[in-house]
C-alpha cells in the first residue's frame, strides 16, 4: 500500500530529508502495485493528477466536472469527501456515474449527476470551487458554441475557484492540419477537432476575467495531435 504526506520534517536512515512545504512525498510499501493506485484515483487525467500533487486543489469543496462521463476524473474527489457533480449528455455514462457514486453516503447521485449540455449547465451562479473539462471544449461546432460551452462552466465557478480544462489545439502541429471551418481542423490522424491555440487561450482567460495560475502546456502526440493543459483562477 502507499499514502501521501505533506511534510518538510522527513528523514530517511537518520538524514533529513528536505522538502516544499506543499510537496507530497509518496511512501511505497514492498507490495505497491498499479492497481493501489487505480483504486485511489481511478484511470484520471494525468495533469489533473499533477494539480493534486501539487495541492491547488487541497480546498476545494463543491467539484463539477462538465462533460464527465463515467466519471474517470471523479473518483479521488469522491473518496477525499468534497461534494462532487456532473454533467453529460449520455445517459448510459450518467447511469454508470450514478452506480459509482452510490457507494459514497455523502453523495446524492440522482441530484449530484445529470444528463444535460455543457453550455446549459443546471447549476445556481458560482457555485463551485473547481470545475473539470477534460477533452470536451475540442468537440465544439463553432467559436461560438465553444465560448457558450466556456462562459457557461464559467459562470458557475465562485471567484476565487480553479477551472481545469485539456483540450486538443493545433500548437506544435500547426503546419500538419488542416482547416474546414468554423474553427474545426483535420488532424493528423484523421479526426477532426475545434482547435485551438496559445494566443487564442490567452485572450479567453483576459475575455474571462481569468489568471493563469499555471503556464499552458502541450503534449504533442507523436506528431499525430496535440493536447493542451489550461489551468485559471477565477
Amino acid at each position: 500500500m502507499f499514502k501521501f504526506i505533506k511534510s518538510n520534517n522527513c528523514k530517511n536512515n537518520g538524514q533529513q530529508l528536505d522538502f516544499h512545504p506543499r510537496q507530497f512525498v509518496i511512501i511505497f510499501a514492498p507490495e505497491m502495485k498499479s492497481e493501489h493506485i487505480q483504486e485511489t484515483f481511478g484511470n484520471i487525467d494525468i495533469y489533473l493528477f499533477d494539480q493534486l500533487l501539487k495541492g491547488t486543489y487541497d480546498g476545494c469543496k463543491s467539484v463539477l466536472d462538465a462533460g464527465c462521463g463515467t466519471g474517470r476524473n471523479l473518483l479521488y474527489f469522491l473518496k477525499s469527501g468534497a461534494q462532487v457533480y456532473g454533467v453529460d449528455q449520455n445517459p448510459e455514462a450518467i447511469a454508470q456515474l450514478k452506480n459509482l457514486a452510490s457507494a459514497f453516503p455523502h453523495i446524492n447521485p440522482e441530484e449530484n449527476f445529470r444528463i444535460g449540455l455543457v453550455e446549459e449547465l443546471p447549476f445556481e451562479n458560482e457555485s463551485f470551487d473547481l470545475v473539470v473539462s477534460s477533452a470536451v471544449l475540442h468537440f465544439a461546432e463553432n467559436e461560438e458554441h465553444f465560448e457558450a460551452m466556456l462562459s457557461s462552466m464559467w459562470r458557475v465557478l465562485k471567484p476565487g475557484g480553479y477551472f481545469f480544462c485539456r483540450l486538443a489545439s493545433e500548437i506544435g502541429i500547426e503546419s500538419l492540419v488542416r482547416f474546414i471551418g468554423n474553427g474545426r481542423y483535420i488532424l493528423p490522424d484523421g479526426s477532426d477537432r475545434f482547435l485551438v491555440n496559445q494566443e487564442m487561450l490567452v485572450r479567453f482567460t483576459n475575455k474571462l476575467g481569468g489568471q493563469l495560475h499555471e503556464p499552458i502546456k502541450t503534449t504533442n502526440v507523436q506528431n499525430m495531435r496535440a493536447m493542451t493543459t489550461w489551468c485559471v483562477r477565477k
